[in-house]
């Protein structure tokens, strides 16, 4: 892996997911397309990017008993352990509605309620990813969403990975579509024959699933536009090289495009992680993909103190961080930018992608800065509450009045001034 100074670090920061000119204008054609043919423009376009022609883009009962068949007893107890640990920690999210008197009589509040209908993008090529559904559909079921809608694109035989199929049937999903890409994501936004529309899209994809996401918000809502993975780990002279290398590699090997970064005040663990990184490349299976993504997003910062350590890393607002120093625990409260912090040797971060219970699902490229993994609030919706009392009206009428006279909003003044002389 390359040393780098920290102005350098800025170099290895990828895009936003904008994509070209000619990408732009290729999900702009396939979403109007869909809106216009529905299923025939499906049907059309899961022939020409997935090499497969459907009749029905539904996932029927006896695929899934075929999926449970397909896969051991031992990986269905995982699913549904992983499941139940996610779905603990999302239920600590949940928040209650709640209304306050006042001394005059008014009541104010807040009602929260879930969204009606979710649609989970889960996305196939190179991988298979169920803990992609598990974290996308338990926090809306936790949320109270009563329709959830699963899409993922088909192979060419046109099945869906058996995986990713008991982790939907385990998650409680019950409409499961064959479909991908950018006309997968127009289809959830604007229905078709066959699928009805819903009114917000989570799940991360490739270049056009984020360009159609991204097309089709004030639509629908989405949970956010994700880059590629990326990591970055905070480690002192307590960290051993190979657990340090082995965990950049972790999100090498998801893109070639997701980024790994170590900061460190030693150099001695520096070097030694630069050469394990070599040395585990190796064996990588997908050693081609990892490679490709430490030469170009790969980095090594070596800082004077850790004080500079963790500046740094609060300029990278990294999606992951993970803290391995003497004392981690101590630098969590200094932590202000992180999608998620994994703190001590033993957490690295696959137990968070797949078991712990906190979403997977996490900001990415510096947004973390301002933005929050997905969450059981992404699934819900919050209605103020005005319950006015005749005193209030009496008591504050003029001054709103007053108010909307200022912002030249006559008919708003009146309409406060006529409660107030006829209850004169």
């Amino acid at each position: 892996m390359k040393m780098v100074k920290v102005n350098d670090l800025v170099s290895i920061k990828r895009s936003i997911e904008s994509g070209t000119t000619e990408q732009q204008a290729v999900v702009k054609n396939i979403i109007a397309d869909v809106r216009s043919r529905g299923d025939e423009a499906l049907r059309g376009y899961t022939e020409k990017f997935d090499r497969v022609l459907l009749s029905s883009f539904s996932i029927t009962e006896e695929e899934i008993m075929e999926a449970y068949q397909e896969v051991d007893e031992g990986f269905i107890a995982i699913v549904r352990e992983a499941g139940e640990n996610i779905r603990t920690f999302h239920e600590k999210q949940l928040r209650p509605s709640w209304m306050t008197t006042e001394e005059n009589g008014t009541v104010l509040g807040q009602k929260i309620t879930p969204l009606d209908s979710v649609g989970v993008y889960v996305p196939g090529g190179t991988a298979a990813y169920p803990s992609s559904v598990l974290m996308n559909v338990i926090p809306a079921k936790v949320a109270g969403v009563k329709r959830i809608v699963m899409v993922s694109p088909p192979d060419v035989r046109g099945k869906l990975p058996a995986a990713v199929l008991v982790a939907a049937k385990e998650a409680g999903v019950e409409e499961i579509f064959k479909i991908g890409g950018a006309q997968a994501i127009a289809a959830l936004a604007y229905g078709t024959e066959s699928i009805n529309s819903v009114d917000k899209i989570t799940g991360p994809g490739n270049i056009f699933v984020a360009l159609a996401k991204r097309e089709v918000y004030g639509d629908v809502d989405i949970d956010m536009i994700a880059g590629p993975s990326e990591i970055a780990i905070l480690a002192d002279d307590t960290a051993r090289a190979d657990e340090v290398a082995a965990d950049l590699l972790s999100q090498a090997e998801h893109d070639p495009r997701a980024c790994s970064v170590l900061v460190t005040p030693s150099v001695r663990l520096a070097e030694e992680v630069s050469a394990e990184v070599e040395r585990q490349l190796a064996t990588l299976p997908r050693r081609e993909i990892a490679a490709k993504s430490i030469a170009d997003y790969g980095a090594i910062y070596v800082t004077d103190t850790i004080d500079e350590a963790v500046e740094t890393i609060n300029q990278l607002a990294p999606e992951h961080l993970e803290v391995i120093t003497d004392n981690a625990m101590e630098l969590l409260g200094r932590i202000r930018h992180a999608g998620a912090i994994f703190i001590g040797r033993y957490s690295s971060e696959p137990v968070g992608d797949y078991f712990a219970g906190p979403n997977h699902v996490l900001p990415t490229n510096g947004t973390a800065r301002f933005s929050s993994p997905l969450n059981v609030d992404d699934f819900q919706k919050k209605s103020s509450v005005v319950i006015y009392s005749e005193k209030a009206l009496k008591d504050n009428g003029a001054k709103i009045a007053a108010f909307a006279r200022m912002e030249g909003l006559e008919a708003h003044a009146r309409a406060i001034e006529t409660r107030l002389n006829n209850d004169k």
